[in-house]
Order: structure tokens, then sequence, then C-alpha cells
């Protein structure tokens, strides 16, 4: 009996892990985004799921072989790799030397084209999928539970939908701009448009730019990275299948910010904030790393990336960085891929790569110098540490516009950074002591939060494959044409019955007037 009993505990607890193990289908995109679905990706196959990534043959950061998926490569032709090196360079130009307006025109419409051709090229790795029947027999025998993806990039929208698989999206971008404004009501009237660096405490003036900023970026967006997807839906879906649609059906969106980042919003049931989810309590340094930290002293340490993109400044910019640099008593870590500046102190380290979430976690890290990535800035509230912000493309001017609002960062532009300019933020930034007592109350409230945004994340992966979605969450909003949307119609319909009861009233009460005035006119003499 003691036997008995014994099997069936232990029979009990193996439930759960049957339970909650899914078959996990990952459209992930490549790049940093890379680094947010990984963490994903490692706890969900602690978690005992088994993961299948499908990825590129040019593939940059996604390895062929790992230990927590299986990978399905697909041999597509390479991407421009040059094209970011390039724009490296010239975002930095442009920022530095303010180009003619006519310029910087020229070089957005270069950008606009060439991530055209990246979704482009993406809509053609899934013609691949679709048209390779092996591959495709593969996938539908395989059984996914559901297909997690980065709709930054659409192909996964587009198996999910060709697999009849539950959607969970990994996500702050889609290809049609930031991802409330594909999924919440966004009132313009206090909800800032990304690009626009506004608040949700608007001027008239503000209120104007940011109307003006939805409409050109929302019509740039659809017609240079919309149209290839539209397109492919209507080549293996027939005409009536429309892509935004496919896209707003996704049952759970994970955003991946939260309310001590952005500004309050209205937002959606099927929408799950995991801000931070990629961060982790600090780990030890290596030996050489914090024999060189612990030498700050009582002064502390600086630490400056901005990213793996931007590694590599123009000598003129990393000079004048050095210098000032190099008039501070703390110590700076310096991730720099460049060549060495000429104007470089004793005090400063150049990295190739740094731990940078464990130097963040370092009591003696006072300052962070970034440029204002997504996940630095969510590392920066994590840990308490302050931003010096220098912005030079994508989302990164308004995400320390969000934070310079907050007052936990100052931003410089890089057009106008010298050495006297960057010291004195940098001294502005150390001894003013407003900046870290505001970052560390947001990093109190970002932990203040009853689950973590990972096991937030985690859980609702899985409820979508213990219930097979969750359309229940899912607003009919979208179904909806713009003018039932807003009830155009039914405020026409009312307006128009007001309008007939007036009318007939007026008909009604000059007839009656015709009527006494008539009686008045025929009564008898006597």
């Amino acid at each position: 009996m003691y036997h008995s009993a014994l099997l069936t505990i232990l029979f009990l607890l193996s439930v759960p892990y049957g339970v909650y193990s899914g078959n996990i289908l990952v459209f992930p995109v490549d790049g940093s985004h890379w680094i947010n679905m990984k963490v994903l990706i490692t706890e969900l196959h602690s978690k005992g799921h088994n993961i299948t990534v499908i990825r590129s043959s040019s593939s940059l950061y996604i390895k062929e072989e790992s230990p927590y998926y299986k990978c399905i490569t697909v041999d597509v032709g390479p991407f421009d790799d040059d094209f970011f090196a390039n724009f490296v360079a010239v975002s930095l130009q442009v920022r530095q030397h303010q180009k003619s307006s006519w310029g910087k025109i020229m070089f957005g419409m270069e950008v606009l084209k060439k991530f055209s051709e990246i979704h482009e090229k993406i809509c053609n790795m899934t013609s691949k999928i679709f048209e390779n029947e092996t591959m495709m027999k593969s996938l539908q025998q395989a059984k996914f539970d559901m297909v997690l993806a980065d709709p930054a990039m659409g192909g996964g929208v587009l198996l999910a939908h060709k697999l009849g698989l539950p959607l969970v999206f990994n996500v702050r971008w889609t290809m049609l701009g930031e991802g409330h404004f594909a999924i919440a009501p966004s009132p313009l009237s206090y909800v800032p448009v990304p690009g626009a660096e506004l608040t949700d405490k608007m001027t008239f003036t503000q209120r104007v730019i940011n109307v003006l900023t939805y409409f050109i970026t929302y019509y740039q967006q659809v017609r240079h990275f919309g149209q290839p997807y539209q397109a492919f839906c209507q080549k293996y879906f027939g005409p009536d299948v429309d892509y935004f649609s496919l896209l707003q059906n996704a049952d759970i969106w994970l955003m991946r910010n939260d309310f001590t980042f952005e500004f309050p919003r209205p937002t959606m049931p099927n929408v799950v904030y995991m801000g931070g989810f990629q961060c982790m309590p600090s780990k030890p340094l290596p030996d050489d790393l914090e024999k060189f930290v612990q030498s700050s002293g009582k002064h502390g340490v600086i630490i400056m990336s901005l990213g793996s993109l931007f590694g590599h400044l123009e000598m003129d910019i990393a000079d004048e960085i050095a210098a000032a640099f190099a008039q501070l008593p703390q110590k700076v870590i310096w991730r720099h891929t460049g060549p060495r500046p000429s104007t470089l102190g004793n005090n400063t380290l150049l990295v190739s790569w740094m731990p940078q979430n464990d130097l963040l976690g370092h009591t003696k890290t006072k300052v962070f110098v970034a440029h204002g990535g997504t996940n630095g800035v969510q590392e920066a509230i994590y840990h308490g540490v302050p931003i010096l912000g220098l912005p030079i493309a994508f989302d990164q001017p308004d995400n320390l516009s969000r934070m310079r609002e907050k007052g936990t960062a100052r931003v410089l532009d890089i057009s106008e950074l010298d050495r006297s300019v960057f010291l004195e933020a940098l001294k502005e930034m150390l001894y003013n002591p407003s900046y870290r007592e505001k970052m560390q109350k947001l990093s109190r409230l970002h932990h203040d939060q009853p689950i973590k945004p990972l096991d937030r994340a985690v859980f609702w992966i899985e409820y979508v494959i213990r219930n097979g979605g969750a359309p229940h969450l899912r607003t009919q909003s979208f179904r909806m044409s713009w003018i039932t949307y807003h009830s155009v119609d039914v405020m026409l319909t009312l307006l128009g019955a007001l309008l007939i009861s007036g009318w007939l009233t007026f008909l009604l009460l000059r007839c009656l007037c015709f009527k006494v005035i008539f009686n008045k006119k025929i009564k008898p003499q006597l």
C-alpha cells in the first residue's frame, strides 16, 4: 500500500509537466530583437516546452545549433549587411553635420526603400516555406500548439494563418509602427506618436504636430512596409484576406514595455505588459573588470555603450567623448569597437564587449551613457541608473525623450557634441542627485508588481496552449468599418431623425397656426 501511494504521488507530480508542455513554433526577427526572443525561448525550454525556430540561412545572430530549440533553416538570398554598416555611418553624419533638408529627405527615402526590400525578402522566405510541400507537410504533422512571433517582420502572421494556429506576439513594433496603434484605441490628443518626441501633455501646436506625424508615418509604413504582405495575402489566401486584419487577430500581445516607461494610454484585454522581462539581478563581474571598478574608489564608474550597431563612432566624435571622460575622477568602461581615440585618458577602459546588465547592477555604477535602445533603457530602469542619452536612429530619440520627461535622463544632440558640452552634461548627471533619485523611484515602481514580467509572459503563452487560443480576449473593433467603429452611421441616423422630427413639428405648428388664423377670419358676425 505504501508503494502504491508513493507511485500515485509521483504520477500526480508529473501531471502538471504533461499539461503545460507545449509544442511551439517560433518565427523571430534577427538582430537585437533576437536577444529578447531568446530570453523567452530559454525560459519556455526550462518549463519543458518543445521549441522549433524558423531562421534564414543568412541569419547573423540566430544559431542553427542550440540546446534550447530545434531549427528549420530556410535558404534565402543574403540580406544587405552593407546597408546597416552604411546606415550607421550616414546616420551619424546626418545628425552630426546637419545636412540640408533635401539630403535628410533623400536619406529617409533610401532607408524606407531598403527596409521595404527587407520586408519583401521576408515574404520571399515565407513563400519558400509555403511552396515547399515537404516542409509544409512536416510543419502540419508536427502538431504545433501555437506560433510565437515578432511582428516587426510579418512572416509569423502569415504562417500562423496558413497552419490555423493560435498566435502570440513578442512585440513592441510591428511593420506598421508601434504595437499599440495596431490594436488599441490611440487618441492623438494625448497619445504621442513615436517619432514626434512628445508627451501626453500637449499644447495645441504639439497636437497639430502629433496628428501630422501620425498620418505621414502611417502612409509611409503602409506604402513601403505593408504592401508586400498584402500582395502575399492576395496571392496565397485570396482577395478577401486582409493582412492587417490577420495581424490584429493575434491572440495575445506580449508588450515589451510597461507604464514605468510608457505614458498612460488605452489598452486591450489581450495586451500583456512584460517590460523589463529580459532584465535580471546582476552577477559578479570577471576578476579583472571587478578590480578596475573597485579602483574607482568613492568616485564610482561611468559605463558607456551605444549598442551593437553603433559601437564604431567617427574619430572626431570619439576624440571629443574621450577627452571629456579624461577630465573626470570617475573610472569609465566604454564599449568601443573603433580605433583608439587619441585623447583617451588613463581612467578609461575600452572593451569590445561588456556585461552590461551586471555593470548596471553594480553599486559603483553612477551613470549610463547610452544610445537609447529599448533593452538598455529597461535595464537602466531595472537597476536604477540614470541615463545620459546620445540618440542616433530608430526609436532611440523617442525612448530617451520619455526618460527625459520623467526626469531620469539628460539627452544630447550628437550634432552639437563637443568635449565641453559632454563634460558639463556628465557633471550634471553625476552631481545632481535628482536624476538618480527619480530613476531609483522608477526602479522601485517597476519592481513593485505581484509577478515578474518574464513569469507573466510565460503564463500567457501557456494559457494560449492550454485553451487553444484566446478568442474571448480579442476585440471586435478591427472587424468594423471606420464608419461603424466611430458610430458615424448612428450619429447621422439620430441627426436625421432629429431633423425630421423638427421639420414635422414645424409643419404641425404651422398647420395649427394657419387653422387658428383661418378660424378667426371666418368667425360669424353677431
